[in-house]
């Protein structure tokens, strides 16, 4: 019981990126200069992608693909490139380019501070910095951890109560998320950030990037190894060991006591459940259900991806006879 309630503060938590205080679509429009339909003194709490909304977000959408996805979610604003009615209890604001006026917001009310300016940190009297780190603005870094020489502490990071950060790791960099128009890649502004529990290791040259407009985590007592990557908005339970040469995609969501094996590659948007264990040179392609090993690309589950294994053994034999 004690362990299922501890499960329900790592996933259930989930810092946004809001606003200081409350905007009216108007004043949002007005520093855009589009115009909106909606009610009048509509609000808007903060800024988030498609697929980390929350009830108050405002969102962009440039696609019709993306429209149903859009309008049924929980943002209460968005911004769209296309003339359609307003669902009851939203608002639209209408742009040729929504991709672009997302990021001038993101420019506006979360604007990135100069490297190098020092600016909100906040370290424990008790923990050691290893020469030649980096650190960014508005961090926090708590009591008695270690970050060992030549590691890049971005922006809007929070490192907890003794974690060890491996030399080389970069912890916090930008999202590997694009807005793709005419075969060019434009970057979307990261605004959010990166939270890592107490008792965590990160392993030396480990990349772990922030949330687009939210945070990853890392839960207590995780351990990952050397050269690995996880990409933004995902978040990892407690207990975890995940080895080198493993790459996990963005908006990753991998519960407790989970084991990952060397050079495993993880999908996007996939849910790995509790004690899971996947084995080395694995490719994961969707859910993996709690309590199972796995094998295999795309994997499944060990003793089954293990038959097949020697069934194809067997096959020169079954062609000679």
């Amino acid at each position: 019981m004690i362990q299922g309630a501890r499960s329900i503060l790592i996933f259930e938590k989930r810092r946004r990126m809001r606003f200081t205080s409350p905007k009216y679509i108007e004043e949002i429009a007005a520093e855009l200069r589009r115009d909106f339909k909606g009610p009048l003194k509509h609000l808007v709490n903060g800024l988030s992608e498609i697929n980390q909304v929350e009830t108050g977000d405002l969102i962009f959408v440039d696609h019709p693909k993306y429209f149903d996805k859009a309008l049924a979610s929980a943002a209460n604003t968005i911004i769209i490139n296309q003339q359609i009615d307003v669902p009851k209890g939203k608002a639209m604001i209408f742009s040729e380019n929504p991709f672009n006026d997302y990021n001038k917001l993101c420019n506006t009310y979360f604007p990135k501070t100069k490297l190098g300016s020092n600016k909100n940190q906040k370290i424990d009297p008790s923990a050691r910095i290893g020469s030649n780190v980096s650190l960014g603005n508005n961090i926090k870094i708590g009591a008695h951890t270690i970050i060992l020489p030549g590691a890049v502490i971005m922006d809007n990071v929070e490192i907890k109560e003794h974690v060890i950060i491996g030399p080389n790791a970069v912890i916090g960099h930008n999202a590997f998320y694009y807005n793709t128009k005419n075969r060019k890649h434009t970057l979307m502004n990261t605004i959010g950030g990166l939270i890592i529990e107490s008792d965590v290791e990160i392993g030396a040259g480990t990349t772990i990037d922030a949330g687009v407009s939210s945070y990853t985590t890392i839960g207590k007592g995780t351990k990952i190894d050397n050269l690995v990557q996880i990409g933004h908005d995902t978040i990892i339970g407690f207990n975890c060991i995940i080895a080198s040469g493993t790459g996990i995609a963005g908006c990753v969501t991998i519960k407790n006591n989970v084991s990952i094996w060397g050079q495993v590659g993880c999908a996007s948007k996939i849910t790995i459940h509790d004690n899971v264990i996947v084995l080395a040179q694995s490719g994961i392609t969707k859910d993996l259900e709690e309590g199972k090993t796995y094998f295999g690309t795309p994997c499944a589950e060990a003793k089954q991806k293990f038959r097949e294994l020697a069934a194809l053994k067997n096959l020169p034999k079954f062609f000679k006879k």
